[in-house]
């Protein structure tokens, strides 16, 4: 394979921050288990399958590369909970019995609702791939989002949204959102938090509260666009996205912005319109690396994966969502060997090592910022951006790179 010199510099990089804790490889390998939440049967089915085989590539790459020589091997195994907090609840003791993990990677909103009293009493943490979530966001966290949450990747959006059209007025904005689920709920709360403390910023104009996965949404569409959104913020799936976009064209709107998040972006959402040319002028924001086909370290580490550790799911955001969560996984463990010794990682010493290391953006391929967990809150409080991708002449590309996050008051 092809390898690049930023490529090169960024495997240095690693080996600088990393690999001296593992000049010599131990005489007795030590397994470590970590629990793999995952939705193969629910509302995201759809783009899971990439998502998991994202996280298998890193350890699998992982433990070929660096836990050989520490003597540790990261099992990951994987169960479907079907993005229902309930089933959450009710399958963690038996998950804890059976596997004893050291690390969950959770899926999302369920599994921060289900789990976030349980984790400090089991003394295991847990990482997402996602946004976090304002009724998670509390000091001496157990749940650990390289990300901010969802309501501030959509304020970043709109800031960089009136910028980029010299807009002298708020942005008017209209939501799409579902009480099926907390995080639903969540999303649309932070963002009404947001417009009113920036009525500078953002204007909204109404909630439309939804099925979780709606068919049609034409009325509700029309009666906001009557109302003057030219924003329509849907950060809940794809169906949400497809059943908005089937409305805008219904009424001849096609001038009216949606924004997505990762996991019901821009190339998932037009496979399910059949096309991504059906969304021509609408975005993608979220704080992580984006799957367009510009070069980038992050997509040379992806090459990588596939080249040598088999791993078949595409270049897209769901991949990425996988990468991302396993590489902040592994480097999580990585420093927890170095410090606490292959044989004594548990829980709590991964956790502390969360926030004891910087993750350097260089040691996660710059998939991710560079992240600084402290104890204030589930996300690093300073320091995050997001990335915007939009459709063009037919085309997913990039928007816009690094756009900083603004300071969000909690709710």
């Amino acid at each position: 394979m092809k390898t690049s010199k930023c490529f090169l510099a960024a495997i240095a990089a690693v080996g600088l921050a990393f690999g001296a804790a593992g000049a010599a490889k131990a005489d007795n390998e030590h397994v470590l288990s970590v629990a793999s939440m995952a939705d193969f049967t629910g509302p995201y089915a759809d783009i899971f399958p990439p998502i998991a085989a994202g996280r298998r590539a890193v350890f699998d790459w992982w433990n070929a590369e660096i836990g050989a020589d520490l003597g540790v091997r990261i099992r990951i195994r994987e169960y479907d909970h079907r993005y229902d907090a309930a089933r959450v609840a009710s399958m963690w003791p038996g998950i804890r019995s059976d596997l004893n993990p050291v690390l969950i990677l959770g899926v999302g909103g369920p599994d921060v609702a289900a789990l976030r009293e349980r984790l400090p009493d089991d003394k295991v943490p847990m990482i997402m791939a996602t946004a976090g979530y304002g009724y998670a966001w509390m000091s001496d966290p157990w749940i650990f989002n390289p990300r901010a949450t969802y309501a501030h990747e959509a304020a970043a959006f709109l800031n960089w949204y009136k910028e980029d059209r010299s807009l002298d007025r708020p942005v008017k904005l209209g939501i799409i959102s579902s009480e099926a689920s907390p995080a639903y709920v969540d999303i649309a709360r932070g963002m009404q938090k947001y417009a009113e403390d920036n009525p500078d910023v953002v204007e909204l104009v109404e909630t439309i509260w939804t099925a979780v996965q709606p068919d049609d949404l034409t009325a509700h569409v029309h009666r906001i666009v009557r109302r003057g959104a030219e924003v329509i913020q849907i950060q809940t799936n794809t169906a949400a996205v497809v059943a908005a976009k089937r409305a805008l064209q219904a009424i001849g709107r096609p001038d009216v912005v949606i924004m997505t998040s990762s996991h019901n972006g821009l190339p998932m959402s037009g496979s399910a319109l059949g096309g991504i040319d059906q969304l021509e002028g609408n975005y993608e924001a979220h704080g992580q690396a984006l799957g367009t086909a510009d070069p980038t370290v992050a997509r040379e580490f992806y090459d990588m994966l596939v080249a040598d550790y088999d791993l078949t799911a595409g270049w897209n955001v769901a991949t990425i969502m996988g990468l991302n969560q396993g590489i902040v996984a592994v480097r999580a463990i990585e420093a927890a060997v170095a410090e606490y010794g292959a044989g004594n990682v548990t829980g709590e010493a991964i956790r502390e090592m969360m926030f004891a290391t910087e993750f350097d953006t260089a040691e996660l391929f710059e998939i991710l910022p560079t992240l600084n967990f402290t104890r204030e809150a589930p996300f690093p409080v300073a320091g995050l951006s997001v990335n915007i991708a939009t459709v063009k002449d037919g085309e997913y590309t990039l928007a816009e790179l690094g756009y900083p996050v603004p300071i969000l008051n909690p709710w």
